[in-house]
């Protein structure tokens, strides 16, 4: 485009009051796209003679918008490399916030379409970090919540009674609407599908004795763990989460107060607590269900039904399931907090943490279970 018309030669935009210092007169219009002066006029100035201070005249300065701000800028980059100090005290107050605020944002080294250029090593090696990273800080949150659990049997953590209780109502009583609906309906789509089977050999009556094996073994406190997993471990991630962009938690360690004490420990303690109720539940809600087509669709006697469940289930199926369930509370409240705490600060980070949290509590439940029926199978029990 066309300089502005009588402007003078770009000799004439500098002088040098003293020695070392370059003086560059800002005057007239400096719209962007039509600037009276370019980079390359100062930056042959630089080289013409040794320079250790730029600072500017700017009386006659008249208009001026980001073409002004993009040149010094790319000026005061130049002056940082070169070694030579930018003084802008002559400058608009404008132009200097503007100019601080600039250097105040990281640059974007690269825009997200820019990532596929990345080397497939580069790549790789990244992920391998990342994954190092995140193994090191599940490590050192499992830590932490394991000495927080020896404080516990001490006597010297710190937390508010009354938050245990509402998490445990919370995660407890609450929760029952869902754990019956889906309990009862896996206890039906069991017996469903073992009559259509056993009906087949005219054994449906062993339909009571699959149902009440798998549901109170293994089954009920699987459903139970998903359940709590999107339902609770869910709500613990987001609410730590948003403790976390709120600035609460900075607040807590400020004050000396642990958070793994005071918001984690109490929500594994009601979580270890309630799961196992809540199975017992859910395996009575499993075996009604099992009841509901024994009697319905099988012709089946309530009485006959209830023998076959109780000599086909054993205690110590009783007692796995427990177990099954009490493994599963853990890992579903570590999951939560662990993605809570781990939460950026951001209003999308929280829902990522969320999804994260319903993820990992899923994948560690069927981990446990692969490990604990190993285990049994090893046992014999």
């Amino acid at each position: 485009m066309p300089r502005q018309e009588g402007l003078a030669a770009s000799g004439d935009f500098f002088s040098r009051p003293a020695d070392g210092t370059l003086c560059l007169r800002l005057a007239g219009n400096w719209p962007a796209g039509n600037l009276p002066l370019t980079f390359q006029a100062v930056a042959a100035e630089f080289a013409a003679a040794p320079t250790s201070r730029l600072l500017f005249e700017t009386g006659n300065l008249e208009h001026w918008d980001s073409g002004l701000l993009t040149f010094l800028a790319r000026l005061k980059k130049h002056c940082d490399e070169q070694g030579v100090t930018f003084d802008d005290a002559n400058l608009p107050s404008g132009a200097r916030r503007l100019l601080a605020l600039a250097a105040a944002v990281p640059e974007r080294k690269s825009a997200p379409g820019d990532q596929g250029k990345t080397p497939f090593l580069e790549r790789l090696a990244d992920h391998a970090i990342d994954a190092w990273k995140t193994v090191v800080e599940m490590l050192d949150f499992l830590g932490e919540a394991t000495v927080a659990c020896g404080r516990l049997l001490t006597g010297r953590v710190r937390f508010r009674p009354g938050d245990l209780l509402l998490i445990m109502q919370e995660c407890g009583a609450q929760a029952l609407p869902i754990v019956s609906l889906i309990s009862l309906l896996v206890g039906l789509i069991l017996a469903f599908v073992g009559a259509i089977q056993l009906s087949m050999f005219g054994a449906q009556i062993y339909v009571a004795s699959l149902v009440g094996i798998s549901v109170v073994r293994v089954m009920g406190a699987i459903m139970t763990g998903i359940i709590m997993a999107g339902r609770t471990g869910a709500a613990f991630a987001a609410r730590l989460g948003t403790m976390q962009v709120n600035e609460e938690i900075d607040a807590l360690v400020t004050l000396g107060i642990s958070p793994m004490e005071f918001l984690v420990l109490p929500r594994i303690l009601a979580l270890a607590v309630m799961m196992p109720l809540l199975c017992l539940y859910a395996d009575l809600m499993g075996i009604l269900g099992g009841l509901f087509v024994g009697v319905f669709m099988l012709d089946l006697n309530v009485m006959e039904y209830v023998t076959m469940t109780k000599k086909a289930v054993r205690l110590q199926d009783f007692w796995i399931g427990l177990f099954h369930s009490g493994v599963f509370g853990v890992l579903v409240a570590l999951a939560g907090c662990l993605r809570g705490m781990q939460c950026r600060r951001s209003a999308s980070a929280v829902g990522d943490a969320a999804t994260s949290a319903v993820v990992t509590g899923i994948v560690s439940i069927i981990v446990a279970t692969a490990v604990i029926t190993v285990v049994c199978n090893i046992l014999g029990i």
